[in-house]
């Protein structure tokens, strides 16, 4: 169970923030008690001294220090429980993401704002459900202490104060699914609002150059349109549950009033007495007001369990969201990775069987490819726009899904090429490139265990140095969200140097020379080939391109024609052979002759 889990992430301060929680409902009961006495003392209906009465106000004073002192004490201990327990969830959650069996892209939602709110309000929700059940815990120890002390002054009118804990529990019962469902949508329609705004500041120059500002903002204020509809739903349901349990609250206070009165007419019922019930009444409202609140957040918190759920793999479930992993508050943690993990399997031979990835059953991707790469050699994937190559060498790296195929590793298959064909056995420079409104160093790095000379030589390699010396703060320079502040060739040798700072035997680049000019990528092919032959560099390459300086070098190319492989060989083979080779070369060298 989620809430038990989340309990015992920092187990010692949960209970022990439980207990002073719990004491804080608790220590009232002796409140009350000294009210009674010191009631009773006051108006002649208990023989008691002045001495006495003067005790009984210093035992007051002293049992509200306490509740006091307990309060701050409380407030210091819990943070240390809710920080972790967010930690753990959020932690879990990116965990899975990255680094569980299975390819994330099947998982992750539509947007990052979609998956930036998750992480933000349905983590919020679920600590939220955890930390109120010590509230509930000390409402029913209040309540129970309370009953009995009052049941043996008036069992009729503790009977009374039955009323409200039994409108709750039949509210509870007939509500619990509409809260879960205008909760939900809530939660969606505020996620949609994060996510566009996420894609309006990360696209604000597409928008400019449209001029397309009104539309954009248009379509902002329909989301929030939308959003606020249903938020104000959302809040107008709990508002409702919480007048409830309110009325009830207040229709039992003034009842007890009614029969407390004649009662103490007859002496039946003592100032003391009524002391002691008013004050317990009023702590016994927090019960019922708790329960309604609870009333909404156990459903809140099942719509935040299954949103989280959704971003895991599909072999973990919600213990795996709640598991316990470390969280170091005052602690030291763990040693950050400082050399790189040694693999007893070195590549000789990559092959792929009868590979086969698919968008959403739609039929487009790759289809059957059967691939061979061997250790030591350069390999280029090439084809028509929307061949499928980028799919391919995807869906091998397991960051797609595979619909039909195995891929082996020196013969043997990889059951989950996503958490195997990691760096160092492979490295990937993608299509698209990314980077963080960080330095070039951690662009570079993102945490990789490589030394000042390990750096400069992946730079130079993806023949960045020159840029780097003329950047005003070198490796240190922040680059900006995404890169803003590279061009775009920058920004492709820049990922391409964070591939090869990981030292892969596997290189897999996808179309890395797309805003490189031909001289450029030439000294980059030439640089890494030099580097192989001396051993400075990853001998084995997987390259998706269209450029003569990659085809020309190739020892075997492999044609993609609508998803399905159209020819595999040498360039010389493939021009004899392949009509589509010979239609992609003689593209190639049209377009080549118009950048010269």
């Amino acid at each position: 169970m989620v809430i038990g889990r989340l309990m015992r992430v920092s187990l010692r301060h949960y209970l022990g923030g439980g207990v002073l929680w719990v004491s804080i409902f608790v220590i009232p009961l002796l409140t009350g008690l000294v009210l009674q006495a010191l009631f009773d003392a006051i108006s002649g209906q208990r023989e008691a001294s002045l001495d006495a009465a003067l005790w009984l106000c210093a035992a007051f004073v002293a049992v509200e220090l306490l509740r006091g002192g307990v309060f701050w004490l409380a407030i210091t201990v819990w943070p240390y429980w809710w920080n972790s327990a967010e930690t753990t969830l959020r932690t879990n959650t990116l965990r899975s993401i990255l680094t569980a069996r299975g390819p994330a892209a099947s998982r992750l939602p539509h947007s990052s704002g979609e998956a930036v709110a998750r992480f933000r309000d349905d983590v919020r929700d679920l600590t939220m459900v955890t930390d109120n059940m010590v509230d509930l815990i000390g409402a029913f120890l209040f309540t129970v202490g309370a009953f009995a002390i009052m049941a043996s002054i008036d069992p009729v009118i503790t009977v009374v104060l039955v009323f409200p804990l039994t409108v709750i529990a039949v509210l509870n019962r007939l509500m619990r699914g509409m809260v879960a469902r205008i909760h939900r949508k809530a939660r969606q329609l505020g996620a949609a609002v994060t996510s566009f705004i996420g894609e309006m500041f990360a696209g604000v120059l597409a928008i400019k150059t449209a001029g397309a500002e009104d539309a954009v903002l248009e379509r902002l204020r329909e989301h929030n349109r939308r959003r606020r509809d249903a938020a104000v739903k959302d809040r107008l349901t709990m508002d409702m549950l919480d007048t409830a349990t309110s009325a009830t609250v207040e229709v039992s206070i003034g009842l007890v009033l009614l029969l407390a009165a004649p009662a103490m007419r007859t002496g039946e019922f003592t100032v003391g007495d009524f002391a002691l019930f008013i004050n317990y009444v009023a702590w016994l409202t927090m019960l019922p007001r708790i329960l309604g609140r609870m009333l909404y957040r156990v459903p809140q918190g099942a719509v935040a369990t299954q949103r989280l759920s959704r971003l895991m793999a599909t072999h973990e479930d919600a213990d795996d969201l709640s598991k316990r992993n470390g969280v170091w508050l005052k602690e030291d943690p763990p040693p950050v990775r400082t050399h790189v993990p040694d693999h007893v399997d070195p590549l000789e031979v990559l092959k792929t069987h009868g590979l086969t990835a698919t968008y959403d059953g739609a039929g487009s991707g790759v289809h059957d490819v059967d691939l061979r790469i061997e250790r030591g050699s350069f390999t280029v994937v090439t084809g028509a726009v929307g061949a499928g190559k980028t799919t391919l060498v995807r869906a091998l790296l397991g960051l797609l899904p595979l619909t039909a195929g195995e891929v082996l590793w020196n013969g043997r298959r990889v059951d989950d090429p996503g958490t195997f064909l990691v760096p160092n056995r492979a490295a990937y420079a993608g299509q698209v490139p990314r980077l963080f409104s960080e330095s070039l160093r951690e662009n570079l790095l993102l945490g990789w265990p490589a030394d000042e000379e390990q750096l400069a030589a992946a730079v130079q390699l993806a023949a960045l140095e020159d840029d780097v010396a003329d950047m005003p703060e070198g490796f240190d320079t922040v680059v900006g969200s995404r890169g803003v502040r590279l061009s775009g060739g920058q920004v492709q040798r820049a990922t391409a140097a964070r591939a090869l700072v990981r030292a892969p035997e596997l290189l897999v680049v996808d179309d890395l020379s797309s805003a490189l000019d031909v001289q450029t990528e030439q000294r980059l092919w030439d640089r890494i080939a030099d580097a192989a032959l001396h051993g400075d560099g990853p001998s084995t390459l997987l390259v998706v391109s269209h450029r003569r300086a990659a085809l020309e070098r190739a020892d075997q190319i492999v044609v993609l024609d609508r998803g399905h492989v159209a020819g595999v060989g040498s360039l010389d083979e493939l021009l004899r052979t392949c009509p589509e080779m010979n239609r992609l070369w003689a593209e190639e060298l049209v377009v080549e002759a118009e950048e010269l």
